[in-house]
């Protein structure tokens, strides 16, 4: 062999060896929850307890990434979905959390539902560097990229429906005499303050407070106390089994107010129907995404979509159900968040992707409402508009509103 064939067999072999240093999966960056062939999801809900309506989320999402397995996973990787029950108590979100991450090594948890249990396990997951990623609930406090960067909400927040219902108040009812019913947490004084802060200088409207514990029977001697205060405007900021007993009791008592029930428990299904549709005509609320048992989106491409999804997933559920459309919502988020993070599986790729949104469609918002965050902005959507309850279906009406002071009304 010449000198020359063992120079040309040299370069061959440096050029094999620089190939084989640099393939494909010398690029892959994973932290705990993320390999290969899997990316580990952890999902906190109530399946139990007296928020138990909302468990329908986490049964949704576990659908959806049946879907996305099926489908061939997300850049090849199937989702193990790991989700437990908290039954909406505070120390049992905490056990829950520290099992997920300490023992289930999940990539992140995803969804975790409620305040109170976001709250006692924010500080927690952000000291651990996980994600708290679209955290279900509309507190403020999910926006607060400067302190908890590893916590990111999804939902408009609490305040700027409570924004837009003072707004409604003010055009159509100037004179109103208010009482107000709010869960006594982080969710009902959120959505006081909104209340409050669009009120302004006419906060004196409010006649009346009155507020319940999660772990309450009822609230009956609450709205007896806020109709013996003459109040014609009943803003009921409650989570579902305390809006449909609220319904109930108002109809009851042969009470006639302008009632504004909170988006959360807008739920024709969950909350509407247990409530008796007719008690339920002429409420008010806000929404942002669309409502399935509404004709007006039976033709529309997307809704078409979501259907398909749950016959083929999820037959038998309840359509009617608000939380099927909020799980499919975020989760279609999520597997949009996990695609762009390519090979890079580390949790702050998963965090700095989420934080880069812009004007991301989801199938099942309204018109005029996109997913948009920035380094800054840790709420993905924050437009809300106006709805009336005809005794069958939500009917939409006035413009698509930010929530904030000022905004036009619809």
């Amino acid at each position: 062999m010449t000198c020359k064939d063992l120079m040309v067999g040299a370069l061959a072999l440096a050029a094999c060896v620089a190939v084989a240093s640099t393939p494909a999966d010398a690029q892959r960056k994973y932290d705990p929850g993320a390999s290969d062939t899997e990316i580990k999801i952890g999902n906190i809900m109530p399946y139990s307890g007296p928020a138990s309506a909302y468990g329908v989320i986490g049964k949704a999402s576990e659908a959806y990434f049946r879907m996305i397995n099926d489908e061939g996973g997300i850049n090849g990787r199937k989702i193990t979905f790991v989700t437990y029950d908290d039954a909406y108590s505070p120390p049992k979100t905490v056990e829950q959390a520290r099992k997920l991450v300490e023992n289930d090594d999940v990539l992140l948890i995803f969804q975790p539902l409620g305040t109170p249990g976001n709250t006692a396990i924010q500080k927690y997951l952000n000291t651990k560097k996980v994600p708290q990623l679209f955290v279900a609930s509309g507190a403020t406090k999910w926006g607060d990229p400067k302190n908890f960067p590893w916590t990111m909400g999804f939902q408009p927040n609490y305040q700027s429906e409570g924004r837009i219902f003072a707004r409604y108040i003010l055009e159509h009812r100037p004179q109103a005499r208010i009482g107000v019913l709010y869960q006594n947490d982080d969710f009902g004084k959120d959505v006081l303050k909104g209340l409050k802060d669009g009120l302004g200088e006419k906060t004196a409207l409010i006649v009346a407070e009155a507020t319940y514990e999660i772990s309450d029977p009822t609230a009956d001697s609450q709205i007896v106390k806020l109709k013996t205060a003459n109040a014609d405007v009943f803003v009921d900021l409650t989570s579902p089994r305390f809006a449909a007993l609220a319904i109930r009791k108002v109809a009851e008592l042969g009470w006639k107010p302008m009632h504004f029930i909170s988006s959360v428990s807008g739920s024709i299904g969950s909350v509407l129907q247990p409530a008796g549709l007719d008690n339920a005509k002429g409420l008010l609320s806000t929404a942002y995404t669309k409502d399935p048992s509404d004709p007006l989106w039976k033709d529309d491409p997307k809704m078409i979509k979501w259907n398909a999804f749950m016959d083929k997933y999820m037959p038998g559920a309840n359509k009617a159900d608000q939380g099927y459309v909020s799980s499919y919502m975020a989760t279609q988020t999520l597997v949009e968040v996990l695609r762009r993070c390519g090979d890079d599986l580390s949790r702050a790729n998963v965090m700095r992707q989420a934080a880069n949104l812009r004007d991301f469609e989801v199938d099942v918002l309204l018109p005029g409402i996109k997913v948009n965050t920035s380094a800054t902005d840790f709420f993905p959507v924050e437009q809300l508009q106006m709805r009336r309850f005809d005794g069958r279906v939500w009917e939409l009406f006035g413009p698509v509103m930010n929530g904030e002071v000022g905004s036009p009304a619809g």
